[in-house]
């Protein structure tokens, strides 16, 4: 889990730092272009020309925000990871859940298709401008969301494997306000699970994977984290054979942690 949320964070943050660098690049030239513009009417008072390099100036003053916005969304990528190496403190912290939500899902893909470069679906958003903020354990929750993501793309994956060119594999990630908190959905179109199944996906050691593909305690912690460390609730929507759905409900007002 570790290993994929750091090769998806090593392909996500190339997306900021290519713009950081083509702006960067292109500023360069603007100022050539200004000195040599300023270089030609060496005895003209700069009042007199500055109106003929108003578009210059302009240009350069839109990159250098550029940069900025960019250099900040990288900033914002290395602090999520240094805070999942860190643990959980087990404090929650306000946090924009549709911000937090697009982040986890981008670095899940990116993670996935650094495990295996053949792999592609959509990956939908339906975020509820709405949803605001809840109290959370980042680093925690940031756990649940890979795990969740991930066993939407290998659920998808392995429906594309026996469907065939046909079928379009998709993953979505949706956010709602509830009465008293809100909630984080995460459905694939993939086969959905057995129903025989169904009821005991949250059990520790118990995976519908093949033999050596999975440990049987991803949804376990998952279940843990959401229902014990945030008092909220984590439940399958499964539609066999269509798909499934997984709900993750957080309080507005989650429970003091346990002391240790």
């Amino acid at each position: 889990s570790l290993g994929q949320l750091t090769a998806g964070i090593a392909h996500e943050i190339k997306n900021p730092l290519n713009f950081v660098n083509n702006f960067a690049d292109l500023s360069v030239e603007l100022a050539e272009e200004l000195q040599k513009e300023l270089g030609a009417h060496p005895d003209r008072p700069v009042a007199e020309v500055l109106p003929e390099l108003e578009d210059l100036l302009g240009d350069l003053q839109e990159n250098a925000r550029r940069i900025h916005e960019h250099g900040r969304r990288a900033d914002r990528i290395v602090y999520a990871m240094l805070q999942h190496s860190r643990g959980s403190t087990g404090e929650p912290v306000a946090t924009d859940v549709n911000a937090f939500v697009e982040e986890y899902a981008n670095l899940a893909y990116h993670g996935q298709r650094a495990r295996d470069a053949d792999f592609n679906a959509e990956v939908r958003r339906d975020l509820d401008p709405a949803v605001g903020e809840v109290p959370v354990v980042p680093q925690d929750l940031g756990r649940v969301l890979i795990n969740l993501f991930s066993n939407a793309f290998d659920a998808v994956k392995a429906r594309a494997q026996t469907d065939g060119p046909g079928y379009h594999p998709a993953v979505t990630v949706a956010t709602r306000r509830a009465a008293d908190g809100v909630e984080i959905h995460v459905s694939d179109n993939g086969g959905g699970v057995e129903s025989d199944a169904e009821g005991r996906v949250f059990e520790p050691f118990f995976t519908t994977k093949p033999t050596g593909e999975g440990t049987g305690l991803g949804l376990s912690l998952a279940y843990e984290i959401v229902t014990q460390r945030h008092g909220g609730d984590l439940r399958l929507e499964n539609h066999p054979g269509e798909g499934a759905t997984f709900v993750i409900c957080l309080p507005d007002d989650p429970p003091e942690p346990p002391e240790a």
